[in-house]
């Protein structure tokens, strides 16, 4: 085993370090931290107590991992953040630990990028291979989907869902829940403004699934059905592709409601 610290660094006795990994300048490495094979950490990183990073991260300078919450009931419980593989973490991310009362961890997937600034708060659960722009940020209680697009500066309240592969354009004020597959976009006004075409075609979706999400679209937004009639006509006929039963279901289990046409 090869790992590398710069002496300039601070590494808890109790923090375990994985084959491989490299930690640059003046870092910290708190408490009883985890820290997966070939992950580096290149200067100034500080990685708290209580959080377990998986294989082959990318941390760039002055990103905090695994801190405290900001939440004025905290008081110290040993709360954890769970951050899987090949994620990159650009300069000044901040990641929280959960809290107690929601559940006390915070989970960040596989395959995520996230680029300067970003945030995500206490008790988030991101999945796999997810874009963050420049300070986009989570409030707590979120739970973002897979193969997301969070514009930069954009903000999604707590307790608020970002579905699978959804767009959300820079300066998104997400106070509701972000539908599947749509561009959302609106700093006071936010709407749904559609299906990201462009960007499922070059994920590889097929024509018929793109197809089949525009035509449920402008059933449940555009046809001037009530919300239920809406529903059950595109369930009966496009229930069978999987993209759009999922987006149906993400509707009808929304606890805040969903950012609409």
């Amino acid at each position: 085993m090869s790992v590398q610290i710069h002496p300039s660094s601070v590494v808890s006795p109790e923090a375990r370090l994985g084959e491989d990994v490299v930690i640059g300048p003046f870092c910290l490495i708190e408490g009883n931290a985890v820290i997966g094979a070939r992950t580096q950490l290149r200067s100034h990183v500080v990685i708290g107590p209580h959080t377990e990073l998986g294989e082959d991260n990318d941390i760039y300078p002055h990103a905090t991992l695994g801190m405290g919450p900001q939440d004025l009931k905290f008081k110290g419980a040993p709360t954890r953040l769970k951050v899987g593989h090949r994620n990159v973490f650009r300069e000044g991310c901040t990641l929280h630990r959960g809290t107690e009362g929601g559940g006390g961890l915070t989970t960040v997937a596989d395959d995520n990028f996230l680029m300067t600034g970003s945030h995500i708060a206490h008790d988030c659960h991101v999945g796999t291979k997810n874009i963050f722009a420049n300070c986009a940020t989570l409030a707590g209680h979120v739970e973002v989907g897979d193969g997301c697009n969070i514009g930069a500066f954009s903000a999604v309240h707590q307790f608020c869902r970002v579905g699978d592969h959804a767009f959300m354009g820079g300066f998104t004020v997400a106070t509701q829940d972000v539908l599947p597959f749509m561009k959302t976009v609106g700093a006071r006004d936010t709407k749904s403004y559609g299906v990201n075409t462009i960007g499922l075609q070059r994920k590889g979706f097929p024509l018929d699934v793109v197809e089949g999400l525009k035509k449920a679209h402008r059933l449940l937004f555009h046809a001037g059905l009530l919300r239920e009639e809406a529903m059950a006509q595109a369930e009966r006929e496009l229930g069978h592709i999987p993209e759009v039963a999922y987006l149906l279901r993400f509707i009808r289990e929304a606890k805040r409601g969903v950012h609409r046409g």
